[in-house]
């Protein structure tokens, strides 16, 4: 079993290739499109989902043709996601010549990269996958984070968001910005907002709790 190193990209504008058309292809299509990228589907076809979202601009690129040599040219991402095993192996031999991260829906282990499962509160991102060991296992796996954490998570990473930055737009020095940040994270936010006494802080009362931590 490959030893795979999660990592978070920021796809904003980048070319994500998709070749195929079908459900698969779309689950890829529709992950790309909400984080931003600059996606592009090959197939024929397209699975009443991926038209729908053609329809509505949101999938700008689509090549209704087959899958040729030379449509990875400066993808960022590929996914090999058709139903045919000889064309998921050609897209990903044309992505590993060209040093482009692909997945190959038929067969993980063939491509570079596997998409994992995610669970999602506001800000807060957890990955979950089994590498490869089956889908079923990793959507239990979301349905009990799901059950166990709830929307509290949201609400603090959001604060912990707002505070961070406000921090690092108010305070140059590095070594008060390090102890701030510091003590931020030491701060129980997520106590109080399970017992429902948190209230967002304005920006007076960060300055003065800034004020507060630089005096100590």
């Amino acid at each position: 079993m490959p030893y795979y190193v999660p990592v978070l990209l920021n796809l904003a504008g980048r070319r994500c290739v998709v070749i195929g058309g079908g459900p698969v292809a779309e689950r890829k299509a529709t992950m790309l499109i909400q984080a931003g990228a600059h996606t592009v589907v090959v197939s024929p076809v397209l699975a009443e989902g991926l038209e729908r979202l053609h329809r509505e601009r949101r999938l700008v690129d689509w090549m209704q043709r087959e899958y040729r040599q030379g449509d990875l040219a400066g993808a960022f991402l590929a996914f090999a996601a058709t139903d045919r095993p000889e064309v998921n192996a050609a897209v990903t031999a044309e992505a590993e010549a060209l040093g482009i991260p692909v997945n190959d829906a038929g067969d993980g282990a063939r491509g570079s990269m596997i998409t994992p499962g995610v669970w999602r509160r506001g800000g807060l991102v957890v990955a979950v996958s089994t590498s490869g060991a089956g889908p079923a296992a990793t959507r239990e796996l979301i349905r009990e984070m799901d059950e166990h954490f709830g929307e509290d998570y949201e609400q603090y990473i959001d604060y912990l968001s707002a505070a961070r930055a406000y921090i690092k737009e108010q305070i140059s020095d590095p070594d008060k910005r390090k102890h701030l940040l510091r003590r931020l994270a030491e701060t129980d936010i997520l106590t109080s907002i399970r017992e429902g006494s948190f209230r967002p802080w304005s920006e007076a009362a960060m300055a003065a709790w800034i004020q507060e931590q630089t005096e100590e």
